[in-house]
């Protein structure tokens, strides 16, 4: 159990930033005088809703494919990944309230991370089961 307490960090570290991303889109509702269940009307906050949902959206991938990793490649490295896509989500974030443009280094970075988790285990599995 002991050798997952890195990816158990990386996993709680990933939820506390999906939660300060939340946080961004309700301070700016408030900001701006739009409140919820409202989204539009100000670039900002569309722009800053958007960023927190798509990092929504990529963590279902995200999330299986850091811990699947752990167990059937290695803890050290799917944490080390998860790390770097969390950093790239953090990128991406603060890239997309500044400039919806400035998203892509941080996609990027993430996009990367996310793969390297899902395809590796994937490969790995098809291995195991088919040797």
């Amino acid at each position: 159990m002991e050798q997952y307490y890195s990816v158990a960090i990386v996993t709680l570290i990933s939820g506390l930033v999906i939660f300060g991303m939340a946080l961004t889109v309700s301070r700016i509702h408030s900001k701006t005088g739009i409140l919820a269940p409202a989204m539009t009307g100000n670039p900002q906050l569309e722009r800053a809703f958007r960023a927190h949902q798509n990092t929504v959206e990529w963590t279902p991938v995200f999330l299986p494919s850091l811990w699947l990793f752990a167990i059937y490649w290695s803890a050290a490295w799917a944490a080390a990944l998860g790390a770097l896509w969390v950093v790239g989500r953090i990128i991406y974030f603060l890239g997309y309230l500044s400039d919806a443009q400035k998203r892509f280094p941080g996609f990027f970075i993430q996009a990367i991370a996310t793969f390297a988790l899902l395809l590796g285990t994937l490969g790995r599995v098809l291995y195991l089961v088919w040797s």
